[in-house]
């Protein structure tokens, strides 16, 4: 079927661990009629849950594409693309990726467990990002399920603008209508109460409907000016429609499918991503529009290394259209390359299509330039052209690997950055000074899935050792420092002074160079040389070999020698006399803290809290959910390792906890002391 812009939802299906996600991705390409069956978790046969790893476990770690064709029963024609993404928070990066390239965010929620952590913390992320946001309550003919329940936690969690379209009926084996209907009865009492509550909240929002309604009553309210009402306040956010459905059984599929062609927006209508265009004094916004005869515009949000094709690039088309033999360029390259192949993807699987339109999502394969967030175009008028970029929690889960076997280094490297393409809170750090690769993620159980992709799909075996704590160096007060490098070892010689001073900035504030020196005391060709030297000491540390940061150097005076003055003279000078300023400055180490989230059952907060306090950790509140306590901390990461083992035996494996980086802090004196001893660095000459 060939289909325009006005036609195209881009839907992600996101939502706590168990709630059905894929299960409904399923129901929902088979009602549209883009599978002929449809699979289960349980016999490894679903589209989405292809990868080997996964049907193992039996949940999503990975973002799965598909799309399906289907006419409404208005008759209307809809493009349906679908995102499902990974519940668990650990794989929360290919998830926020997903979030960056639709208009719609699917929350699905388990009627029978209801609201959890995770559903809070995606329908904030949806919300920052202005999208529409829909709600679907699975499972509502589950034997535990309390449809009532879970509505009116929705409701007190995240406003009376949660509003169902339909109701769950004779113990969830049907869905009846409320939104255009108000007959009938449902599970949830009389279907035109939740009516009356939908013309409430439109009239109330939509001053034109409220008029109107004012002057002739609910009678005169047509039923196209309540969907453009609705529509209206869908779009701005003052209304989010929940609608119930049985992804197992397809209750409630098909209406869904309906709800998505009447009420969710396209490309053309959604919010559109803040591109911007980088010039020599910062950025200016770019409003790239649906237009599909303008210059292409498109951003890759995805890639999968596949064994059988290459490289994919999986990509949102935001303006123009992007056919089969073009000429793009990726970035600010030089060089187009030739759209040799353009696939839709049904999961593991690609179909071959000649064009995709404004507001579609393609992938093109076998382009090695391609990386996660390129921007796509056609034009060098499209140039240094960027999205605003995603806020990915920073990954803080660490392990230090080495190949298993002798000669595999090479291999291992590669397959660490392919690895690393395909996840953006996926990390590779090489410490040159330790000769140490480190892996970070955001959970022991994330980097256990790396490790296991490493072996099954890469054919690579590792050993692993705890890394070094990422502990930052910085100073707390201002100092002066002074050196003067002189070598003498026959003919021209090396000598070069400096004088510089040292200052604090704000946590945060990175490292400022500034030249402050008047009268050439320091000839300008030698000022690179200084900074370099300072530079090597920011990156080995000066305490205990950890980065500097958060500090300003300025070099206020010198010397030189018209013969024995050279760029490696200037290097060594303010490399000590940076050094020497350093000791004088009060120079603290920095410890990362992180904000931790743990949920357990609520018998066991004791337990929680004063393991928690014997970590140096800030308790900051806690809440209830239904027989469950989430404790909120900062902590010290360093702190926390072995963590995950200790909640597991204090919880009888209940128990679970997810982590960001909050920001760095000193050290106290004694953790100071010990890992300042511990260091120890090569003597240098002088």
């Amino acid at each position: 079927m060939s289909y325009s812009t006005p036609q195209i939802r881009n839907v992600a299906l996101a939502g706590h661990p168990g709630a059905g996600k894929t299960t409904l991705f399923e129901a929902l390409l088979h009602a549209g009629g883009a599978l002929q069956t449809a699979g289960t978790i349980e016999r490894g046969s679903t589209v989405s849950d292809h990868d080997p790893i996964e049907k193992t476990r039996g949940h999503s770690i990975d973002t799965a594409i598909a799309s399906t064709d289907h006419q409404a029963s208005s008759g209307e024609w809809v493009h349906l693309n679908l995102i499902d993404t990974p519940g668990y928070p650990e794989f929360r990066g290919p998830t926020l990726s997903a979030l960056s390239a639709v208009e719609t965010a699917l929350i699905v929620v388990d009627a029978d467990t209801g609201v959890a952590h995770g559903t809070r913390r995606l329908m904030e992320r949806a919300r920052q990002r202005n999208l529409c946001r829909a709600v679907v309550i699975n499972k509502i003919d589950h034997e535990g399920a309390d449809c009532a329940r879970v509505l009116d936690e929705l409701r007190e969690t995240f406003g009376a603008e949660l509003l169902p379209l339909n109701l769950p009926a004779d113990g969830g084996r049907r869905v009846v209508d409320c939104f255009s209907q108000s007959a009938g009865d449902s599970d949830l009492g009389p279907v035109a109460d939740w009516h009356q509550r939908i013309i409430d909240q439109v009239v109330e929002i939509n001053e034109t409907v409220m008029e109107h309604f004012l002057d002739v009553g609910e009678a005169g309210l047509g039923g196209q000016e309540l969907h453009d009402a609705f529509e209206q306040c869908l779009r701005e956010g003052h209304l989010v429609p929940v609608c119930f459905a049985s992804a197992r059984t397809g209750v409630g599929v098909k209406e869904l499918l309906d709800v998505a062609e009447r009420l969710f927006p396209h490309p053309g209508e959604g919010n559109a991503p803040p591109f911007q265009r980088s010039n020599g004094a910062g950025s200016e916004p770019v409003q790239a529009r649906p237009d599909a005869s303008a210059h292409v515009i498109a951003d890759v949000f995805k890639i999968i290394n596949d064994p059988f094709v290459g490289k994919l690039g999986i990509f949102r088309v935001y303006q123009g259209t992007v056919k089969k033999d073009a000429a793009l360029f990726v970035d600010d390259g030089k060089k187009s390359f030739k759209v040799a192949h353009l696939f839709k993807l049904k999961g593991k699987d690609h179909a071959e299509i000649e064009q995709a339109v404004p507001g579609d999502i393609a992938a093109i394969p076998k382009i090695e330039d391609l990386h996660f967030d390129a921007v796509l175009h056609d034009s060098h008028d499209e140039d240094h052209i960027h999205l605003a970029p995603i806020d990915f929690p920073k990954p803080m889960f660490g392990l230090a690997i080495e190949a298993a076997s002798k000669g595999q280094e090479q291999k291992l490297s590669t397959a660490l950055q392919k690895l690393a393409e395909e996840d953006p809170a996926f990390v590779v750090e090489h410490l040159a000074e330790l000769n140490e690769t480190v892996i970070r993620g955001l959970s022991d159980l994330h980097l256990r899935v790396m490790l296991e992709r490493l072996k099954d799909r890469h054919g690579v075996e590792v050993k692993t050792r705890p890394p070094r704590i990422a502990y930052r160096e910085t100073i707390g007060a201002k100092a002066e420092g002074h050196h003067r490098h002189k070598k003498q070892t026959g003919g021209a010689g090396q000598f070069g002074e400096v004088f510089l001073r040292v200052e604090p900035l704000p946590r945060g504030g990175g490292f400022e160079f500034v030249d402050e020196v008047k009268g050439g005391t320091i000839p300008g060709q030698f000022m690179p040389a200084v900074e370099k030297g300072v530079r090597q000491v920011l990156a080995s540390g000066a305490v205990a070999g950890y980065p500097l940061q958060d500090l300003r150097v300025s070099v206020y005076d010198g010397k030189h020698h018209p013969v024995d003055s050279k760029e490696v003279a200037f290097v060594a000078a303010g490399k000590k006399a940076f050094l020497d300023a350093i000791g004088k400055a009060r120079p603290q180490i920095l410890e990362p803290v992180v904000d931790l989230e743990v949920a357990a059952p609520e018998a066991q907060v004791g337990d929680i809290t004063g393991g928690l306090s014997s970590k140096r950790a800030r308790i900051n509140g806690t809440d209830t959910l239904r027989g469950e306590i989430i404790v909120k901390a900062q902590v010290p990461l360093s702190e926390l390792e072995g963590y995950a083992a200790e909640l597991k035996s204090a919880t009888a494996g209940r128990g679970r906890y997810n982590l960001d980086f909050s920001h760095y802090e000193p050290v106290p004196a004694q953790v100071q002391q010990k890992l300042a001893e511990a260091y120890r660095p090569k003597p240098e000459d002088d």
